[in-house]
């Protein structure tokens, strides 16, 4: 037996592998329909006319029930594991919090679109990445604290890791996003599906849509890293 077969652990896999499809569906769907270009669009930017957009919000809405049911057998195994111990069950009730608070986010983002309620579609993306940042800062530091115990030193190497990378994503996704829509190159950016290669700065908006791609991959993924089986017999 697999040990994505056992208990629970199907949960972060099912997270993974959906996530993945709601933006592969739409961006396959909007370039079929031509409604943006071929070549790094914005995540947001395939969900944001019919029909791709219909896919894209209920695809990730499904991936935000996934991340909640996930985040919260994440906790339960930790408190099993961790019964005794108050800075670990304290810290896992904070992760919790934190892990809903993506979550939620998440679902703002698949239902107010970026050309439609930008700033809504902003403060969705602040909780889904920025929150989900200190999830796994939150999730890293528990793993430090159940090592050599629980788990090998690699997992909190690999979390330690992907949190780093997912950081310095955040922060070059933001610079590069308040650069590109400072107004310089161009009025009314968020409206805009199609860019021309030849435009000034369109590595800047590269740099962006590519970013944005890592953070959704990197913090989906993230729960996936634990090697100690979420068997049902522990929730």
């Amino acid at each position: 037996m697999w040990w994505f077969q056992q208990g629970l652990s199907f949960l972060p896999v099912a997270l993974v592998v959906w996530s993945a499809a709601s933006f592969v569906f739409s961006y396959i769907t909007a370039i079929v329909l031509h409604h943006v270009d071929p070549l790094v669009p914005y995540i947001s930017d395939t969900g944001t006319i019919p029909p791709e957009r219909c896919l894209f919000g209920i695809m990730l809405n499904i991936s935000a029930f996934l991340g909640m049911a996930t985040m919260y057998v994440r906790y339960k195994q930790v408190y099993a594991l961790n019964p005794e111990k108050s800075k670990i069950i304290k810290l896992n009730k904070i992760g919790l919090t934190l892990g809903l608070m993506s979550c939620f986010g998440l679902c703002i983002i698949a239902n107010f679109q970026k050309c439609i309620l930008y700033y809504i579609h902003v403060v969705g993306a602040c909780l889904t990445f920025g929150v989900g940042a200190i999830y796994m800062m939150v999730q890293t530091v528990l793993s430090y604290l159940m090592q050599p115990e629980l788990h090998s030193k690699d997992i909190f190497w690999i979390r330690l890791t992907m949190l780093l990378w997912c950081c310095s994503s955040i922060v070059s996704m933001f610079v590069s996003s308040v650069v590109l829509y400072s107004g310089l190159y161009g009025t009314n950016l968020v409206q805009k599906l199609h860019w021309d290669p030849q435009e000034n700065k369109i590595s800047l908006r590269a740099v962006v849509s590519l970013h944005g791609q890592t953070l959704y991959n990197t913090q989906q993924s993230f729960v996936t890293e634990e090697q100690t089986l979420l068997t049902a017999g522990s929730i």
